[in-house]
């Protein structure tokens, strides 16, 4: 357990955030061939590395959701959880690279899978060209102990753009803010409750009638739900704040969008979150998260940023053109990007073989799917002949700068991961 919190505490200090993990992909790099083991790299920067003749290859993605102060992270422990200071923590996914980095250390014969960019669209696994010669999988990306994953969700992005001339404002000008709300992960948190930042600041709008829209700047990741959310307004009538909004009267003059009335109207339509539920696996079926709403700065207009989530491809494309058309209908020009497939649920004797031993360490064991994305899905299509399974420590408001990670619950996932090493050797 030391070997691997000591780890941890290295990569925090390496700035890994998704689409700038150049500094870790070489560290890891040059620890692993340092160890011994075969190193081979591609040009989307994922990694393997191999000793012997592995039966089992451990896979986990190295890059990680700065929010926040990170990749700037200081880390403190409260309540059994390691937390860092007003920065997302990044134990997801950098907890499991520790575990790999600890084994390393001992000279395992193992398969390691390390994967560049999963937060930003699971690109490195997307993009994956080297060979994986083991013939089982057991990603460690999951979040809750004592479960064992076989399915998760696919998902899509999709970007609208809201195009608008500049008029002339009227009255006064102030900005309207939100701020501070907890925010979270966009899959496994979307049916917590957990308020929508946007959402918020833009039904405050609708309720006051303010369609003279200046500047919107909202959100922090399309994986994120959003805590924050800012607006430059005009209005009329003098506005005041709220529990939850921050209004404060600047003296600026500036131009408004021709048709803000429209975005406001549109957001607070949107139907943000759950959209069905799958009672089968007891999570959501299908999701959303209004994820950014940005300035584009270039030209008039914003951009606004959405994920959309469903545990079948048949029903997220049913998602996605729905929000296409939502969005076409108030003069949006849509992109849709970054997809990648469900990973439908399936048992074998490599999960009944990890939820033994996951069974045996903590007493009871629970084989589910989650409604987030894992790299299993996209891995499985380049490696249709392995067999797959996802375990992990217990991982709380991954995404956010509420993020923990239970200090226990990683022992207890280690000595999983050990035993299974054991097992396969």
């Amino acid at each position: 357990m030391r070997m691997v919190m000591d780890g941890f505490s290295t990569l925090v200090q390496i700035p890994h955030c998704s689409g700038s993990a150049e500094a870790l992909f070489a560290f890891l790099v040059d620890f692993a061939r340092s160890r011994g083991y075969e190193v081979q790299t591609d040009a989307a920067q994922n990694i393997v590395a191999r000793k012997g003749t592995p039966q089992l290859c451990l896979q986990a993605h190295y890059d990680m959701v700065c929010v926040g102060k990170a990749p700037t992270i200081e880390t403190y422990e409260e309540a059994g959880c390691l937390r860092a200071r007003e920065a997302s923590l990044g134990a997801d996914n950098g907890i499991a690279i520790a575990m790999m980095m600890a084994l390393m250390e001992e000279g395992v014969a193992l398969e390691f899978l390390f994967t560049s960019d999963e937060e930003i669209g699971l690109v490195g696994a997307s993009a994956l060209a080297l060979e994986v010669h083991a013939p089982r999988m057991l990603n460690l990306d999951s979040e809750t102990e004592a479960e064992v994953t076989i399915g998760c969700a696919g998902g899509t992005d999709v970007v609208g753009t809201f195009s608008s001339d500049w008029v002339p404002g009227q009255g006064a000008t102030y900005e309207v803010a939100v701020r501070g709300l907890p925010g979270g992960h966009s899959g496994v948190d979307i049916d917590r409750g957990i308020p929508n930042a946007i959402k918020v600041l833009f039904d405050y709008l609708h309720k006051k009638g303010i369609g003279q829209i200046a500047s919107v700047i909202a959100g922090q990741r399309r994986n994120a739900i959003p805590s924050d959310a800012v607006a430059i307004v005009r209005s009329i009538q003098p506005l005041e704040g709220s529990d939850t909004v921050q209004v404060r009267r600047l003296n600026e003059t500036p131009e408004v969008y021709a048709n803000g009335k429209d975005l406001v109207e549109w957001v607070h339509r949107f139907a943000d979150g759950v959209r069905a539920h799958n009672n089968e696996l007891g999570l959501p079926q299908t999701s959303i998260n209004l994820a950014l709403i940005n300035d584009r700065f270039e030209a008039p207009g914003l951009t606004i940023e959405t994920s959309a989530r469903a545990m079948s491809m048949e029903d997220l494309e049913t998602l996605v053109e729905t929000t296409r058309a939502q969005m076409e209908a108030y003069g949006m020009t849509v992109h849709v990007k970054e997809s990648y497939p469900a990973w439908q649920p399936e048992r074998n004797p490599f999960v009944e073989a990890v939820a033994e031993v996951v069974r045996a360490e903590f007493g009871d064991v629970r084989i589910a799917a989650i409604h987030a994305g894992l790299e299993c899905g996209i891995l499985k299509a380049h490696l249709p002949d392995t067999a797959f399974a996802s375990i992990g420590p217990t991982i709380r408001y991954p995404h956010s700068t509420r993020e923990c990670v239970d200090l226990a619950s990683v022992e207890r996932t280690f000595r999983v991961v050990r035993e299974m090493v054991k097992t396969l050797a």
